[in-house]
């Protein structure tokens, strides 16, 4: 996914590495890109790092690059712990390094229209919220994905988008309660749902799925004192919001406009103009935070609230 953004891109060369040759050779093909040999000889000969490893890979990786004053991108979830993403953010205060997590669902237009509809008041005083995520369960090299030690699951691998959505769009979380179908087994599919009470009073509802036979599918909707925005990837094309009675569509969203672009474009204007990064550090490690205080509640059956920044 990465790759074939950087490829628009003529400001940059790819190289990266794969320990299975196979798969290092029909990618570079694919993509153009150079295989090098380490990890290690990535980070030194690359300007920036992007990790795109499973999760309980991304410290190791991230202090690394960090270490070698590599301008450092993190996919989503920042890191498996949020006392990881300490260690990575503070490494790239001290170092002065660019760092940013791969929280991309700000970037698809739905979502950062959203966003922006809320925060102009369109829906009045948010009250209630929700979101829905989610399909057939992902593998990955060796079913990392199903591995609950290494992913964190549904709701610190999936979950994570739409905890940092609501975070980005309604405020900060002050405590949830999280029931899931699998975690108990700590691997294979699983189902969850999260309730959140706001800082600022409102409620939400995160469902996060990989139990859907029906294929992969979001949706989203947050009500207010004056109206009512919703998102469904099924069904609507646009926004549909109401409010005083009326229902109208925003069209402002355009299929060609690939959030995955926006995102890793954002970020490498950021190291080259020497500006802040649009996804912040503490967003990645504060949406760790909230799908890990989810995780605790699943597991033990009480309400739990996510560390703060």
């Amino acid at each position: 996914m990465h790759a074939r953004q950087y490829r628009k891109m003529s400001d940059v060369d790819l190289y990266f590495f794969d320990p299975l040759p196979d798969k290092a050779q029909s990618y570079a093909a694919q993509w153009e890109a150079k295989p090098l040999n380490s990890p290690d000889e990535v980070i030194a000969y690359c300007d920036v790092v992007d990790v795109c490893l499973p999760t309980d890979m991304h410290l190791d990786a991230a202090m690394k690059s960090i270490a070698a004053g590599k301008a450092t991108f993190i996919e989503k979830p920042m890191a498996r712990s949020v006392e990881e993403c300490a260690q990575i953010m503070n490494a790239a205060a001290k170092g002065n390094v660019p760092l940013m997590p791969g929280q991309v669902v700000r970037f698809f237009a739905e979502y950062t229209t959203g966003n922006r509809l809320v925060k102009q008041g369109k829906v009045g005083k948010p009250a209630a919220a929700r979101t829905r995520r989610g399909g057939m369960a992902p593998m990955g090299s060796h079913g990392w994905f199903q591995d609950y030690e290494r992913s964190g699951g549904v709701l610190l691998d999936l979950a994570v988008h739409d905890f940092d959505w609501l975070r980005w769009t309604i405020g900060e979380v002050k405590h949830l309660y999280s029931r899931s179908v699998g975690i108990q087994q700590g691997s294979g599919p699983d189902y969850a749902l999260t309730t959140l009470t706001f800082e600022n009073g409102a409620v939400g509802h995160v469902e996060a799925t990989w139990m859907d036979p029906g294929g992969f599918r979001t949706t989203f909707e947050v009500a207010g004192s004056a109206g009512l925005i919703q998102h469904d990837s099924r069904t609507n094309a646009a926004l549909r919001t109401t409010a005083d009675g009326k229902t109208f569509f925003d069209g402002a969203i355009s299929a060609s406009d690939d959030p995955y672009y926006k995102e890793l474009r954002g970020f490498l204007d950021a190291v080259t103009g020497g500006t802040e990064v649009p996804v912040t550090p503490l967003d990645g490690a504060m949406a760790v935070s909230i799908a890990l205080a989810a995780v605790e509640s699943a597991n033990t059956g009480k309400v739990d609230a996510p560390a703060k920044g």
